[in-house]
């Protein structure tokens, strides 16, 4: 952002950048045991955002509401997310993370969030300005 502008060249440099890495994560945690990377990216989303509401989830991850639902049965079954009904709306269900769901995450998905993040400076994308530029747009985003 310069001057109160959102650089157009930086976000398709991003979106692009986003799209490889998330092809990568995938590549790097479907290969192997445990979590996979929509997994992963769906409780590090959680966390940023619990208690929600399953459909608040769903849009947060861009999915819809019967594939978040979907999404959540194994992790419910695991132990590494509670879903309980919201005591202010009888129809909506609160999802949550559990102590095993945070460290699940944490294990499995901050190394290669740090490893990623450390890839795309060492490359010389410039990713504190992309985090301002992120954490402005959602102030604006929420403010309307």
């Amino acid at each position: 952002m310069y001057g109160g502008v959102v650089d157009d060249g930086l976000a398709d440099l991003l979106h692009r950048v986003v799209m490889l890495l998330g092809e990568a994560a995938r590549r790097r945690t479907d290969d192997r045991d445990g979590l996979t990377y929509s997994q992963i990216r769906l409780l590090g989303t959680l966390e940023d955002v619990e208690p929600v509401t399953q459909h608040r989830l769903a849009q947060a991850l861009s999915v819809s509401d019967p594939a978040i639902s979907r999404a959540l049965r194994p992790l419910e079954a695991e132990g590494l997310v509670q879903i309980t009904i919201d005591p202010e709306h009888a129809r909506r269900r609160l999802v949550r993370l559990t102590d095993a769901g945070r460290k699940a995450f944490h294990t499995a998905g901050k190394p290669l969030y740090d490893e990623f993040r450390a890839g795309l400076v060492a490359a010389g994308f410039p990713y504190e300005r992309y985090l301002e530029d992120t954490l402005w747009l959602a102030e604006i985003l929420e403010s309307d």
